[in-house]
């Protein structure tokens, strides 16, 4: 399934694209926006996959929008103004649908996105990593890797990619990976999530202050969204 979000100002327009997304089987409709400061909303709720969006809009544009999100959203771009077409293509649109069109054009544009997610997901399966009771094996630089999860002092996740910070190393090792299926497969008895871009390996931790787990020179925010089970963390292993 393809979670997908429709964006256009336009009423008749939304209740157009709910119709096709409805009757396009592998489609999930997640909700629709009428301008794009709503879209920020649903991505802070859940994931979003692929976007329909209207280019002309008030305020911030569909263009304009597109380009600050992350690789991972996709955009089929919908409009009644044609000379947008190239420019949609340059902002990676996998899709571009001039108003009117009819349901044959959406599910078009549908199935090319539809093979776009599938060879993706497939290449994603393939970079999963390998996980070993004293480490976890990582492709990085067309290589497999292993790190001792006694050398990782924390690790940092940057969109698609994930940085590991290891213990005696200067530079991290970067691999194409998401810190959300990285979290499922640390063991949770070594490895925390305290930020939305962190993971630390909790005994490596030395120094706490105002909510922040400094290494060197690094500081790493605690976010809200974690402070609970951190805290309890760090009751547990405190004197009494």
């Amino acid at each position: 399934m393809i979670n997908c979000l429709i964006v256009d100002d336009e009423p008749v327009a939304l209740g157009i694209l709910e119709d096709y997304v409805t009757r396009t089987p592998y489609l999930h409709l997640v909700g629709k926006c009428t301008g794009v400061t709503d879209v920020l909303k649903f991505m802070e709720d859940g994931d979003i996959d692929l976007l329909f969006l209207d280019i002309q809009m008030p305020g911030l544009t569909g263009l304009e929008f597109s380009q600050t999100l992350s690789s991972k959203i996709k955009v089929i771009f919908t409009t009644a103004f044609d000379q947008y077409a190239l420019k949609g293509f340059k902002v990676n649109a996998l899709g571009y649908l001039l108003k009117p069109f009819s349901y044959l054009e959406f599910l078009e544009a549908s199935n090319r996105a539809k093979e776009w997610f599938e060879l993706t997901r497939k290449a994603e399966a393939k970079a999963d990593p390998v996980v070993e009771e004293d480490g976890i094996f990582i492709k990085s630089e067309y290589k497999l890797i292993k790190i001792n999860y006694n050398d990782i002092l924390y690790i940092e996740g940057l969109k698609d990619y994930v940085k590991f910070f290891l213990s005696g190393k200067e530079w991290p090792i970067l691999t194409l990976m998401s810190l959300k299926i990285l979290e499922e497969k640390l063991p949770k008895k070594q490895f925390m999530r305290v930020h939305r871009s962190f993971i630390v390996a909790l005994d490596k931790i030395q120094t706490i202050e105002r909510n922040e787990i400094t290494f060197g020179k690094i500081s790493i925010p605690i976010a809200d969204k974690y402070k609970d089970v951190f805290n309890e963390f760090i009751n547990r292993r405190s004197l009494k």
